[in-house]
């Protein structure tokens, strides 16, 4: 389970260093290299993070739900697939390399936030992270509605 925040610069390349304390979370006993599923969230300005197995439970339960001879079901995985990436942290930096396309559509350029969010960890823009927060009383609100 991934927790805490981590902001962290992007080098002049769009390299991003690749949380040691997430990395250690990540990374599987014996696993040799470690991989990871990048895609752009669905609801917000930010892109989630999956190891590639927990990528591979996440796709399989969506896949379960589509039939392929439907078209609106076979648009809607073509789309669900469209811009992820696989990206490995290099061994000696810990270095992650996002492509720019997605970090554009976050707009980030120069400070990101690594959230860890329970099975994933979602990447933003500092500033979009910072503008994303939600008033203390909107999140009591929620609480009552969805727990209470």
């Amino acid at each position: 389970m991934f927790i805490g925040e981590h902001i962290t610069k992007l080098d002049d390349k769009g390299r991003i260093v690749f949380p040691s304390s997430l990395k250690a979370l990540a990374k599987k006993e014996g696993e040799a290299k470690l991989r990871l599923v990048l895609k752009k969230d669905l609801f917000s300005h930010c892109l989630e993070i999956y190891t590639y197995e927990e990528w591979e439970l996440q796709s399989e339960a969506v896949k379960a739900r589509l039939n392929f001879f439907n078209r609106d079901h076979a648009m809607f995985w073509r789309e669900y697939m469209r811009d992820r990436a696989l990206v490995e942290p290099d061994e000696k930096m810990g270095r992650i390399m996002i492509p720019k396309r997605l970090l554009d559509m976050i707009g980030a350029n120069k400070e990101v936030v690594f959230l860890g969010n329970g099975h994933k960890i979602e990447v933003w823009a500092k500033e979009h992270y910072v503008q994303a927060r939600i008033q203390e009383s909107e999140y009591i609100a929620l609480a009552e509605k969805i727990l209470g």
